[in-house]
């Protein structure tokens, strides 16, 4: 079997919360493989045949990603992809700590129009591994719930070496995966929201354009991503990817404070009616879940659903920082779904895909899409 060996540069635009067990900030190289994995998803789902067959990515993704069961007709055996961060000179595996113990002072605030007072803009994104220190009321790192010992970041400063080892002929997809990663991918607790945002350096990435992604062939119409209940392509509407962009700004701080107004305004255009314990189903309920104060009773506060559009903070050519936010849209998981009662389950399917019109549209109005 001819190898294939990659080497690239990574960094954070953003601090990462990405750690051990006890929440501590350290190097690993699980989640980058859990990344890659992710958005080789996509780029593999329409290859299939036939095309976004769960049955037939999952096979696929066992045997080159390793499978732990010997039920099935792949057995267990170790991963054909290899990975290796270095973060020293001589070579060594470098799963080093974060060095952030403390939250910078600073950061903005934004408007909530369902709260009496600013929020601040970390706090809004970040809460968990963020939390509000009453005394000098400012944002502060907070405590791990299972060990409690306090939480520590990776900052934007640090960087390390990836290196990847893989079969040649699964290079294409690999390497079109890691294109992927490098736009839109973020790692640790709270990534969704932008934080842990990746800087992927090497010689054979593009820059995030609008031809650029047209040419890997990992999009697809909206309607078509909403008949999956697992995120397979970012969306399209009238042959436009659901990617924005954000005005440039001098710094990852005020990146996120505009991703975060951006979130705000996208969610709360959905007003609720009815609130607290045993509350009804709405539009709101479409883009993910729990949400303060509002859950219906088939949920409780212990079901979740992921939110599915994505934000990351990215370089710019001349060293500014710009958001970056992409769609994958899928529907609502029939698990999820058949906890409700059927006239709320023909309420969610009935108004998915106008709802994510809507989110899509209020973007629209404040960010740039793609070009």
């Amino acid at each position: 079997m001819t190898m294939r060996e990659l080497t690239y540069q990574v960094s954070f635009n953003t601090p990462a919360f990405l750690g051990n067990a006890e929440q501590q900030a350290q190097w690993r190289t699980p989640p980058f493989k859990a990344l890659l994995r992710q958005w080789w998803r996509v780029v593999k789902a329409p290859q299939l045949k036939p095309p976004f067959s769960v049955d037939e990515l999952r096979a696929a993704e066992n045997k080159l990603f390793g499978a732990a069961s010997d039920d099935g007709p792949e057995k267990s055996h170790r991963s054909l992809v290899r990975l290796r961060l270095t973060k020293d000179t001589s070579g060594g595996i470098g799963w080093e700590d974060g060095a952030m113990k403390q939250w910078p002072v600073g950061g903005g605030t934004v408007t909530h129009p369902e709260v009496k007072f600013p929020v601040g803009s970390d706090l809004y994104l970040g809460f968990g591994p963020i939390e509000y220190d009453k005394t000098s009321k400012s944002a502060k790192l907070g405590e791990s719930k299972s060990s409690g010992l306090k939480r520590t970041a990776i900052d934007d400063k640090a960087s390390a070496s990836l290196r990847l080892m893989f079969p040649a002929e699964h290079e294409a997809a690999l390497c079109t995966a890691l294109q992927l990663a490098a736009w839109f991918g973020t790692l640790g607790s709270r990534a969704r929201n932008g934080w842990g945002a990746l800087q992927i350096t090497q010689v054979n990435l593009t820059p995030l354009t609008l031809a650029n992604l047209q040419k890997l062939g990992v999009t697809q119409q909206l309607t078509h991503c909403l008949a999956k209940d697992w995120p397979n392509a970012i969306g399209m509407d009238h042959e436009r990817p659901l990617v924005w962009k954000t005005a440039a700004k001098s710094g990852w701080r005020d990146a996120m404070k505009e991703l975060a107004s951006l979130k705000i305004k996208f969610r709360t255009q959905f007003k609720f009616t009815t609130g607290g314990p045993g509350a009804q189903i709405e539009d709101r309920h479409v883009l993910s879940y729990p949400i303060t104060n509002h859950n219906p009773s088939a949920w409780g506060g212990q079901e979740r659903l992921a939110n599915q559009v994505r934000f990351k903070v990215s370089r710019t050519a001349d060293g500014k920082c710009e958001g970056v936010i992409v769609h994958l849209p899928c529907k609502m998981p029939e698990e999820l779904l058949r906890k409700l009662s059927t006239q709320d389950q023909q309420f969610i399917r009935k108004n998915e895909l106008r709802v994510w019109q809507d989110v899509h549209a209020m973007l629209d109005q404040h960010a740039t899409r793609l070009v």
